[in-house]
């Protein structure tokens, strides 16, 4: 016996359809299957620092799966290690809060803490562990689907899915008006969802961060559709996309912790081939509708089956692991080994291959050839 009788679970980062569904798993596994009370940490790792908790039951537990967000609420400021204190003189300023986190886990009598999460949620997680001795399973969670250590996570089909019907949406809009019409998805360092999205919704243009663009290539590919009687084009861009030789585009600045936004290259993208194409061009940052709504039932079944295993590793004892997803089968690996590795998309690769033999731009071409090519 593993002596694990009471597990915390806590969300942190930015949202994902999924998370409510791997807290349903977990509530349920545990109840069901290992007999272990769960407690629910609120507001990410702000919670465990302001003891901000509550039990969960199989009456909480209904009708999560298909519910977007997550019932626990999160944050993406609240690393433990640098947490927002306000002075007396009404000043923020960073302050290290971990002993609050170990005197609250004990308070609360928890043997495991359950973290869902990015890269940084999982990184302080393990930080945790290794220099508190909190027990601590991870779930991987990003709809950018940048964490090295699994195959796919939760959060990314519902996103690629919502980006792909907007490009749907826009293609129609574009041809009506003979525009050329850009969409700028999430990815701030990994282009995995414009890239998916642009093969799915037949972008002419796909610009990633892995793959730096000049505006040449882009602009002779607009030429060589109009000579082929397409006067209108569909560009896709990730947040994180930045010309050769420049700098990515910020929306803004976290004043405290430092964080700057990205969000904007679009709009700079568009202002170019309007300059020095003449294109009527449309911009549409789809923001954080990619995070919101219900779930798609990938992202359900692949929430679901992360949570199964991480209320398994938690009530058996197995800590210091993040489920994953490899081969289809859903396997725990070391938490160490998880984080601090991204999923970049290597511009060599069969997807990035496939795109370009569809005819698709990325913006590293010779303009000559992408003209050529169309005949």
């Amino acid at each position: 016996m593993s002596g694990v009788r009471r597990i915390g679970i806590l969300t942190g980062g930015g949202d994902a359809p999924g998370l409510n569904a791997v807290i349903r798993a977990v509530v349920k596994a545990c109840a069901y299957i290992h007999k272990v009370s769960v407690v629910g940490i609120t507001g990410g790792y702000a919670g465990l620092v302001e003891l901000k908790a509550r039990e969960l039951t199989l009456d909480d537990a209904g009708g999560l799966l298909v519910r977007g967000g997550t019932i626990l609420g999160t944050s993406n400021r609240a690393n433990p290690y640098r947490y927002p204190y306000v002075r007396p003189d009404g000043v923020e300023e960073m302050i290290d809060a971990s002993s609050s986190v170990k005197r609250n886990v004990d308070k609360l009598g928890l043997d495991c803490l359950i973290v869902i999460g990015g890269d940084g949620t999982l990184a302080c997680g393990e930080r945790l562990q290794r220099e508190l001795g909190i027990p601590v399973v991870g779930v991987p969670k990003t709809i950018d689907n940048d964490l090295g250590a699994t195959n796919y996570t939760f959060g990314f089909a519902t996103a690629l899915e919502v980006a792909t019907n907007a490009l749907d949406r826009l293609h129609t809009t574009a041809e009506s008006h003979h525009r050329v019409m850009l969409l700028e998805v999430m990815g701030r360092e990994a282009g995995w969802i414009a890239l998916h999205a642009g093969i799915a919704g037949g972008a002419d243009v796909i610009l990633i961060r892995e793959i730096p663009f000049k505006i040449e290539p882009i602009l002779a590919k607009f030429r060589a559709r109009e000579r082929r009687g397409r006067p209108f084009s569909l560009v896709v861009v990730a947040e994180g996309a930045a010309p050769a030789g420049g700098e990515q585009v910020f929306s803004g600045q976290d004043t405290v912790t430092g964080w700057k936004r990205l969000g904007g290259v679009s709009a700079q993208v568009a202002r170019e081939i309007e300059e020095k194409g003449g294109y009527e061009v449309r911009s549409t940052i789809l923001g954080h509708i990619q995070r919101g709504g219900s779930p798609v039932p990938v992202d359900r079944i692949l929430a679901t089956r992360f949570g199964v295993e991480a209320a398994r590793l938690a009530a058996t004892g197995q800590f210091g692991f993040m489920v994953a997803l490899r081969d289809d089968e859903i396997v725990a690996v070391p938490l160490v080994d998880a984080i601090g590795k991204l999923k970049l998309v290597d511009p060599g690769c069969q997807m990035v291959v496939t795109a370009r033999a569809v005819g698709t731009v990325f913006g590293d071409e010779d303009p000559e050839a992408v003209e050529a090519a169309e005949g």
